[in-house]
């Protein structure tokens, strides 16, 4: 199978990148994203990370070129930073950053709760850009959300939505307000889907299932359904249609999943709560 071409796409741009991607913060999300990078043709030594505790497969990637904690001198011209430490530890990781970015660099920032404005009070000034990615990004399957500063050219743009796509889909907004609510249905997300195959393996133990095989059922229905969602062309609504027939099962179960106090009231009132402490702990 061919890549796609939006894939095609980031991996030109990654290929004909100068200069160099840092990297810093080499936890989960962010080697994710290096995987990425090198997946889609990124040379390893066009990389470096900062990390004070680099795992075994980061330290490996020494050997094809990866640079690890080097010196500012050692590095040239930084075309990307990736901002991808915890939001709590940026006060202090922050400061320590500024030597690397110039006017041609461009920041991103994978931070919850962290503003343009934030980071823009740290750096000298330069393109700054916000994206809020998901935990589907380790198995290259997550989307990202993207919010850039007027700083942003195009070109920089592109090299970032690159950078981005190497986890999977990356969409932009224009206004960093709709961030609140994108952590909110997209970055916090992934934990309500969890929820929900929890929530069938329980409910079909109470319904008499061997407790194993209702989480055998749940996880792989869950699995399955995501997967017809994500390669079908129709949207979840005539999904869900397709599956319901009048007077059967699954409309039994709709009438209390879609009832007043049902799925969506309360997934409403979710993701109301989960944006207004996004609004909270961006101060």
């Amino acid at each position: 199978m061919s890549p796609a071409p939006a894939s095609q796409t980031a991996a030109a741009a990654l290929a004909n990148l100068s200069g160099t991607v840092l990297l810093v913060g080499a936890g989960k999300m962010g080697s994710a994203m290096l995987e990425g990078w090198l997946a889609l043709g990124l040379a390893a030594d066009k990389v470096a990370v900062l990390e004070p505790q680099p795992t075994p497969e980061i330290t490996a990637l020494a050997a094809r070129g990866l640079r690890i904690n080097p010196l500012r001198a050692a590095l040239g011209d930084v075309a990307a930073v990736v901002l991808a430490v915890k939001p709590q530890t940026a006060p202090e990781a922050m400061p320590s950053l500024a030597s690397y970015v110039s006017a041609s660099t461009a920041v991103v920032s994978i931070m919850a709760g962290r503003t343009l404005r934030f980071l823009e009070a740290a750096l000298p000034p330069c393109a700054v850009i916000r994206a809020m990615p998901n935990t589907p990004a380790a198995i290259g399957r997550g989307i990202t959300v993207a919010v850039a500063n007027p700083r942003t050219s195009a070109e920089q743009r592109a090299l970032v939505h690159a950078l981005l796509s190497a986890v999977g889909t990356v969409e932009w907004v224009t206004d960093e307000a709709l961030m609140d609510a994108v952590t909110a249905v997209s970055g916090s997300g992934p934990a309500y889907v969890f929820l929900l195959a929890e929530a069938m393996a329980k409910a079909g133990a109470a319904a008499g299932l061997p407790p194993a095989l209702a989480a055998t059922l749940a996880r792989a229905t869950v699995a399955g359904s995501g997967e017809l969602l994500h390669r079908s062309p129709l949207d979840a609504a005539t999904l869900r249609q397709n599956v319901t027939s009048p007077g059967g099962t699954t409309a039994a179960a709709l009438d209390v999943l879609m009832g007043k106090d049902g799925l969506e009231p309360l997934m409403t009132e979710a993701i109301a709560a989960a944006t207004k402490r996004s609004r909270e702990l961006a101060g």
